[in-house]
């Protein structure tokens, strides 16, 4: 299985209390030997869109361009509403550091834990929080 993330950043490429839509960017890293390598970095052109006016069309948007994409993972330090949704699609991880190198290294430390996620879910993941370790969490 591909596995591949997507890392909501600012455009400092560091994470900051934002929604995950909201990001100004997005870095996507592929599991390539059993470890998270960079490989993309995209601008958010749907961070712009209004979530008040345009009801859930920047989460439509995101959803589809990650799909087409092949994203399986999102990280970001917050999510919003929407997180009940994105969970149909995506494996969602909140992250406590704004360094995505320290991210990236909590991550290949508890990779199986992700990789068991999608091999025995089609939806509706967990949600994992990752401070110095990894926690998995029902979203309600």
């Amino acid at each position: 299985m591909e596995l591949k993330f997507a890392f909501g950043v600012n455009s400092e490429n560091q994470f900051e209390d934002c929604f995950f839509g909201d990001a100004y960017k997005f870095l996507i890293y592929k599991d390539i030997s059993g470890k998270l390598t960079q490989i993309d970095e995209i601008v958010n052109k749907f961070n712009s869109i209004d979530y008040n006016l345009q009801n859930n069309k920047k989460a439509s948007n995101l959803i589809e361009y990650f799909l087409s994409n092949d994203i399986k993972v999102i990280v970001s330090k917050q999510f919003g509403g929407n997180i009940k949704i994105i969970n149909e699609y995506f494996v969602p991880v909140i992250i406590s550091s704004e360094n995505p190198e320290e991210v990236v290294e909590i991550i290949n430390a508890h990779i199986h834990w992700i990789k068991d996620e999608l091999n025995n879910l089609n939806s509706g993941f967990k949600l994992f929080t990752i401070k110095s370790g990894i926690l998995k969490s029902t979203i309600n």
